[in-house]
């Protein structure tokens, strides 16, 4: 007899193979039934206990100000651009135009930073800056302003005499004159400077709104040299006018040479350092009509030929008085009011004893023609022996003061 048994299905064997299998894993175990939770996924934030041990990154302390507003517009360009911060110090500031960097200063403590530079109108500015706290964090700060537009109209530009590389004579002027008026003049006086080798003691002196004047003391040293700086861009000048533009001169002071005309005895005598050089035999103004100024004047211009009308000194061409020569030779003006020194052959038969002239001082062709090319501009001309004086802004005048008296003609005096 044959005995057969009945085959289990496939499926059916294998589940209980998972279930012997499942059964072996329990049994070996120790018959738990707990199950191992899922691995975390990278780069999710620790729960619970863990959030304490991570911190936000750490700012800076530092607190930066700016005088002037982020995005201000029309800011004057006498504005003074300063700094602060508070809790740190200042590693760099910058304060800057296009490729125009205004310089700038950090104060002993590095809290504090102030522009030495000076705006220019109409720009863009853009200012950076970084600080850093007590513990080392670095805090930046940035903005930006515009500065106020200004027309010629609105800025005085400075010019000098003497010009650029100049030699003039002892008792030359600095003269700095300027084309639009100046009524602040105690704020462009700060600005003006005056430097000379050697140093010797001077002062300012305003002759008009237009003109400010800086003397030495006494006559100046021979051989000095002279700086002029006028730094007066966009400082104040009053009633909304800035400086236009800073400029700087170098002039030199020649030989000492000083000439006197004794109007009484009309006699011209020439010193070289002290000694008489010459004398020349002179006529000077007709008195009383037209007396000659005493004195001190100051060649102002040297003029090889020259026009003279008295048309300019008030007297019709056509009178009996009047005048117009065309072709005056070697003649140095003295004054703005019409006085020279000049060839004046038609009047050699008075030369020496007897004033005919209409003020000026006149002499032989020969002897105008020496003192011309022996004269420098600034060359000091004393006149004596009239009763009409020279004045302070009739030519360079300068010299017709005491100085206690020209310095207090200074707008900081």
């Amino acid at each position: 007899m044959i005995l057969r048994h009945r085959s289990v299905p496939s499926r059916t064997r294998g589940l209980l193979g998972v279930g012997a299998a499942l059964t072996l894993a329990l049994a070996i175990s120790g018959c738990s039934t707990s199950v191992s939770p899922a691995p975390k996924a990278q780069g999710q934030p620790p729960k619970g206990d863990d959030a304490s041990q991570v911190s936000a990154p750490e700012t800076s302390a530092a607190d930066i100000e700016a005088n002037v507003d982020d995005h201000a517009t029309g800011v004057k360009v006498s504005r003074t651009v300063k700094l602060n911060v508070a809790d740190g110090t200042f590693k760099n500031v910058v304060v800057r135009s296009h490729r125009q960097r205004i310089d700038g200063a950090v104060s002993a403590d590095g809290t504090r930073w102030k522009a030495t530079g000076r705006l220019q109108p109409g720009k863009k500015y853009v200012v950076r800056s970084v600080a850093v706290d007590a513990h080392g964090l670095k805090k930046r700060f940035r903005s930006t302003f515009r500065t106020q537009d200004l027309t010629l109209d609105d800025q005085t530009y400075p010019s000098f005499s003497p010009i650029e590389g100049e030699t003039v004579g002892v008792a030359m002027p600095v003269i700095i004159k300027f084309d639009v008026a100046v009524t602040n003049k105690a704020s462009i006086e700060r600005h003006l400077h005056v430097t000379t080798k050697p140093a010797q003691a001077g002062a300012f002196h305003w002759i008009s709104d237009n003109e400010v004047h800086w003397r030495p003391k006494h006559y100046w040293q021979p051989g000095t040299q002279v700086t002029v700086d006028a730094d007066i861009d966009s400082v104040p000048a009053g009633h909304g006018i800035y400086g236009q533009l800073s400029r700087t001169s170098h002039f030199t002071i020649g030989r000492d040479q000083v000439t006197k005309v004794n109007i009484a005895t009309d006699q011209l005598k020439v010193y070289r350092g002290g000694s008489l050089v010459r004398t020349i035999p002179v006529t000077t103004g007709k008195q009383p009509d037209y007396t000659t100024r005493s004195g001190v004047k100051v060649i102002v211009a040297k003029l090889r030929h020259t026009e003279m009308n008295s048309e300019t000194i008030g007297i019709d061409p056509n009178s009996s008085e009047g005048y117009d020569l065309n072709d005056v030779e070697y003649a140095m003006r003295l004054t703005y009011s019409g006085e020279f020194l000049h060839a004046a052959p038609w009047s050699v038969a008075y030369q020496g004893h007897e004033n005919v002239s209409h003020g000026c001082t006149g002499m032989s062709t020969e002897n105008a023609a020496w003192l011309y090319n022996n004269s420098l501009v600034g060359d000091p001309v004393v006149f004596t022996g009239s009763n009409h004086w020279m004045t302070l802004d009739n030519g360079y005048g300068d010299w017709n003061e005491s100085f206690k008296e020209y310095k207090q003609g200074s707008a900081l005096s």
